[in-house]
């Protein structure tokens, strides 16, 4: 099933389903295909958004947390959802952290996998050289504890991207608002029921990160997922879904209204 991407206004976004509302926030090198299990499994009962967050069309003095933040605003004021249940995968967890922080009365529910915003090990103390694919795909694979999970076609992405100088310089600004941002002091604020879904071998951002956000986020819950790395939602979609469903499960109504 080919899922079709929207293009309206300045958005380009996945939305399959009805009911209540789950937007999900994709990572710095992610894509709106890593949600694709996630859309098949939740769409006759959910609406799920994904909005394609605009690391590369940003001017430079806006490439950053407070700028994608600003521009998940927009898309869920456009689209009138209220009441929402929030899920980021690495990047996409750390702007979904400030987006609930800034819309607490919007948030009705918040699921976090591999997220950034404690802390995460990145793709090395420097950026990839350019046009050393080997080194990319090598890199790639660290991602999951499956190395086969790291396809051609996912590492040409992310050799396109390391290749085009403008695109590398915006994943480099990205990357150090990131670091810049921890929100360890800030997060016990948020008081809505939050799932934690963790790779067991997530070497990114590995599972003490998940345990620490389970200690500051006071209504959290923490699943770990054995022999899986740092996209579980993509390399053990199943057990994912599972948890994500059962939580979903549990989590009381959206208001109507």
């Amino acid at each position: 099933m080919i899922i079709p991407i929207r293009e309206e206004g300045d958005f380009r976004y996945v939305e399959e389903g009805n009911g209540d509302v789950i937007v999900a926030l994709h990572g710095l090198f992610g894509a709106l295909s890593n949600f694709r299990d996630l859309i098949l499994h939740f769409q006759d009962r959910y609406r799920v958004a994904i909005p394609m967050l605009p690391l590369y069309t940003l001017p430079l003095d806006e490439t950053n947390l407070a700028g994608y933040v600003d521009y998940v605003e927009r898309f869920v004021a456009w689209k009138g959802y209220r009441n929402i249940v929030v899920l980021g995968n690495s990047l996409g967890g750390h702007i979904g952290l400030i987006y609930a922080l800034r819309n607490l009365k919007n948030l009705r529910g918040l699921i976090l996998t591999g997220s950034s915003g404690l802390f995460e090990s990145t793709m090395g103390d420097t950026f990839p050289k350019k046009g050393d694919y080997e080194f990319i795909k090598q890199k790639t694979a660290l991602t999951f504890y499956d190395p086969a999970c790291a396809t051609k076609e996912l590492v040409d992405e992310v050799y396109e991207i390391v290749n085009d100088r403008e695109r590398a310089l915006r994943i480099i600004y990205t990357a150090k608002s990131a670091i810049r941002s921890n929100l360890a002091e800030e997060i016990g604020q948020i008081q809505s029921p939050t799932l934690l879904i963790w790779g067991l071998q997530d070497t990114i951002t590995p599972p003490f990160v998940g345990e620490e956000f389970h200690k500051l986020l006071p209504h959290s819950e923490l699943v770990m997922v054995d022999k899986c790395g740092h996209a579980p939602m993509m390399e053990r979609p199943a057990e994912f879904n599972d948890a994500m469903e059962n939580w979903l499960a549990r989590l009381p109504k959206a208001p109507v209204s």
